[in-house]
């Protein structure tokens, strides 16, 4: 499978491919406004506060704005103009600021649709003026593909591994080389990592539900019975409260997920990292495979934190990505959409009741995102410093370890999953620089 991307990727939209975007940032941004739905999962829980009117909109926007801008600005945008796709970082986030900030709910809108503006009319200028620059460190940053497809693959053996111990850790890890080794020699065409992911994602649910039956037989062998909820129970009393007020707005929660299902089958939007740049690639089928297995790592934190604070997220449990790379056209893509989106409202308590059944595979969705964002943190590392190498060599590669170094040092002032993507963009404008005083020679390849 070649895991290179063309050398200038395309950020120039069609009318209905900007339109969507501007309508679906005008739609996020409303939604925030109103505290129905955010994208950030860390700033879901504050929005309870807000709700039941503990805090001001102004001390909720700051909470955003402070979880959001790193990953906006160091995660989202250098995906965007490195993979020429949008992301839920980029168009999500910013939203999720802007709904909350806005005083009226009339200018929520307008705010969200002008921010879809910005990046559609915007990031194609932006991506071409730093394609020309001597040190082009756009197209350098392509070589995060490689290390983010191929080592995003082994988050099932960390999650395995940090819930099941060394041995069932070693054995899906040895599983999943042989079957990436299998994968690349028989079908070539197809991501390597693909086969490999599902068995051990299947493995690692397979392991929960036999841990939680065998824990319910034995239960009932030494008398044992299940917890009865109390009727005057205050956390029943809040998750029945805060389902019932989504509930209320089914209707504009649908038009979401069509929204948001029409956005991805248009295929200038990837849910992910690693589906970024699968999309980029025209592997469609794959990016869906990469989305659906996130979405059993996401699906208990959406669920509880919406039941907890009577938000939702704005991707819902992310289903709709998937579903979107896979239709064959916008129109059925919105109906799926919006009927994904029902099914999910409407489920939300029984999932919250079902996951209080099932402790182990409430722990492995929670191993999972742990396993998700370490493979994640490496690749992205590993790519930012391939990045830094091809456009700086030596020099490069000083650039951006030392500022993500330094960084780590300040204490992240910039999240660590983004302060290596936003030092190749700083090392790149610095590398520039430094040619410009006739400091520097650009490397040629």
């Amino acid at each position: 499978m070649s895991t290179t991307l063309a050398a200038g990727t395309s950020l120039d939209f069609s009318l209905a491919q900007q339109l969507t975007v501007i309508a679906l940032c005008a739609l996020t941004a409303y939604i925030s406004h109103m505290a129905l739905a955010v994208f950030n999962d860390g700033v879901r829980p504050f929005l309870l506060d807000f709700i039941q009117g503990r805090t001001t909109r102004s001390a909720t926007t700051a909470v955003s704005f402070g979880l959001s801008a790193g990953f906006i600005f160091g995660l989202g945008a250098p995906m965007a103009l490195s993979t020429g796709v949008l992301n839920p970082w980029l168009l999500f986030l910013p939203t999720d600021i802007l709904g909350m900030l806005s005083p009226k709910k009339w200018l929520a809108p307008i705010l969200g649709g002008a921010w879809g503006a910005v990046v559609v009319f915007g990031l194609n200028g932006a991506n071409n003026v730093a394609h020309d620059l001597p040190v082009d460190f756009i197209t350098a940053m392509q070589q995060m593909s490689t290390p983010i497809l191929f080592l995003f693959t082994l988050f099932p053996v960390l999650a395995i591994t940090k819930q099941f111990g060394r041995k069932w850790g070693g054995i899906a890890g040895l599983l999943e080389f042989a079957l990436v080794v299998m994968t690349m020699k028989l079908w070539p065409n197809m991501f390597a990592g693909a086969l490999a992911m599902a068995v051990g994602v299947l493995m690692l649910i397979g392991l929960a539900v036999a841990k939680d039956v065998a824990q319910r037989k034995a239960d009932r062998a030494a008398g044992v019975s299940e917890p009865v909820v109390e009727g005057d129970d205050p956390m029943a009393s809040l998750f029945s409260a805060s389902a019932a007020r989504l509930r209320r707005y089914l209707p504009l929660f649908m038009v979401l997920g069509a929204g948001v299902c029409v956005l991805a089958q248009m295929h200038i939007f990837g849910g992910g990292e690693a589906t970024s740049f699968l999309i980029a690639k025209g592997q469609y089928s794959e990016a869906a495979q990469v989305d659906f297995y996130r979405v059993f790592g996401f699906i208990p934190l959406i669920a509880t934190t919406a039941l907890a604070s009577g938000a939702y997220g704005i991707a819902g449990f992310t289903l709709v990505y998937p579903i979107g790379y896979l239709m064959p056209n916008p129109f059925l893509a919105a109906i799926v959409g919006a009927l994904v989106f029902a099914a999910e409202v409407l489920a939300l308590s029984y999932i919250g009741k079902l996951l209080g059944r099932l402790p182990s595979v409430r722990d492995s969705s929670e191993h999972l995102r742990s396993a998700i964002s370490e493979t994640l943190q490496l690749a992205i590392l590993f790519g930012s410093l391939m990045a830094a190498n091809a456009m700086g060599g030596g020099l490069g590669i000083l650039t951006v370890g030392g500022l993500y170094l330094l960084n780590e040092a300040m204490g992240r002032p910039v999240v660590r999953m983004a302060a290596a993507p936003a030092a190749v963009i700083v090392g790149g404008i610095l590398l520039n620089l430094l040619y410009w005083m006739d400091l520097f020679t650009p490397i040629k390849g």
